[in-house]
């Protein structure tokens, strides 16, 4: 089909009217579907029922050093826990870790409120002062975005590049500004484009020399064995050893958790840094909590043995994803390939694909798919403050939906995007 940008007006209007007799259509399905948010469908939930029974009466409750996980203690999480914690984050030393409660986005909050109340190993609490930034290659995780804007704390867009954040900007901002206490970072497979961050990029982070010295990089390492494909998996350096190298142990927070892995909301998460780094953490989590659940970390530890286990299970997600992925990119690339009007990575894991729509369309696009049925993420949401510069980025998450649902989701959506992109071209040409 000819490119919409080639369209007279007079094609235009045809094309509309054509258009909004067949969105009429699919209005009049009722349809109502929601794919707002990257979750887990139910398949991959009862891949992890083996779990609940996997520590059965009369078992032995111990962990391997003979603690009692019933029982108070072990503030930092058992051994067997932050073994395996450390090899699903890519963190080299288990001793490098703690293993913490059911997410790792309490994790990262209590990291952020922790350094307006106490501050970082010494510095000032960032309550007194009186500017706090954080720089967010965007687009983003929303949630991320949100914690900072709960606190005050002002944020500053750095675009992303296909090996992740604009380092120039990163190394000028963190360099110059003593101000900018942090940065937000999915390395791998990140939320929502699916870049995974380039070697050169992560040693460039391992060597910055920050202007704060309570600076951190927040490692938030959510997809860390989110592949889609056996044969082309991202790998990342490990962040803390490149850190170590570079004479900055102190500067990065690695976060991760199990909870795409064995049940959302119910896994365990943990968090890796420098010894120094979690000396300070250990001092007020003791003022928080006497421990968290060995109970459920245990449960973990035996249910998935090792690494291989880990990725045995990851490929049972994989073939229940992949398809998804699939479906909606190749009905992208058949309905949507030559008109020039959108465009979108085919990513190699994590749970979402980012489509670009022409400027001043996605607001108008997620609108008219809810209109229709269809929920989607807000458009905005991967922004701070939810202001997309250019109204052009909309997250599709493919995950929870049947595959009967997605294929309808999917044709609505397509349907909205060249209905709003035929309306915005013809506006330019009032």
């Amino acid at each position: 089909m000819k490119p919409y940008k080639e369209m007279s007006r007079e094609e235009l209007l045809a094309c509309q009217a054509e258009l909004n007799a067949r969105y009429k259509e699919e209005k009049a399905k009722g349809l109502n579907l929601n794919m707002s948010r990257g979750k887990p469908e139910k398949g991959q939930l009862d891949m992890g029922m083996g779990l609940l029974s996997v520590l059965d009466e009369g078992c032995d409750m111990k962990a391997e050093d003979g603690i009692d996980c019933r029982n108070y203690g072990e503030l930092d999480g058992i051994m067997e826990a932050k073994r395996l914690m450390a090899d699903i984050m890519g963190v080299k030393d288990p001793d490098d870790v703690i293993v913490v409660g059911n997410g790792s986005l309490s994790t990262m909050y209590d990291a952020v409120c922790r350094s307006f109340t106490n501050g970082i190993m010494g510095c000032t609490p960032w309550h007194k002062l009186d500017n706090v930034k954080f720089l967010c290659p965007v687009p983003g995780y929303d949630r991320h975005f949100t914690i900072t804007e709960h606190f005050g704390i002002e944020m500053i867009n750095i675009p992303m590049t296909p090996i992740g954040p604009d380092m120039d900007l990163v190394e000028k901002y963190v360099t110059e500004d003593e101000a900018v206490k942090g940065i937000w970072c999915v390395p791998k497979y990140s939320n929502p484009q699916g870049i995974s961050y380039s070697d050169e990029t992560v040693r460039r982070f391992a060597a910055l020399e920050p202007a704060a010295k309570d600076f951190r990089i927040y490692w938030d390492n959510a997809y860390a064995v989110h592949h889609l494909y056996d044969e082309e998996q991202d790998e990342i350096l490990d962040i803390l050893e490149e850190c170590k190298k570079a004479g900055h142990p102190d500067m990065v927070y690695v976060f991760g958790s199990t909870s795409k892995i064995s049940m959302a909301g119910a896994g365990i998460a943990a968090m890796a840094s420098s010894k120094a780094n979690l000396d300070r953490i250990k001092e007020s989590m003791a003022v928080r909590t006497i421990c968290y659940d060995k109970i459920n970390q245990l449960r973990h530890a035996r249910y998935f043995k090792d690494m291989d286990t880990v990725k045995a299970h990851m490929r049972k997600h994989a073939d229940i994803l992949r398809p998804k992925f699939e479906a909606v990119l190749n009905l992208l690339e058949k309905e949507l390939g030559e008109l020039g009007i959108g465009s979108w990575v085919k990513p190699k894991g994590g749970y979402f694909i980012t489509f670009e729509a022409m400027d001043g369309c996605a607001k108008n696009i997620v609108q008219k798919c809810k209109d229709a049925g269809v929920v989607l993420t807000k458009a905005g949401a991967p922004f701070p403050y939810g202001k997309d510069p250019h109204d052009s980025v909309i997250r599709i998450a493919p995950s929870f939906p049947s595959a009967e649902e997605l294929a309808a989701a999917t044709a609505l959506f397509v349907l909205c995007v060249k209905l709003a992109s035929v309306e915005k071209l013809l506006e330019g040409m009032k």
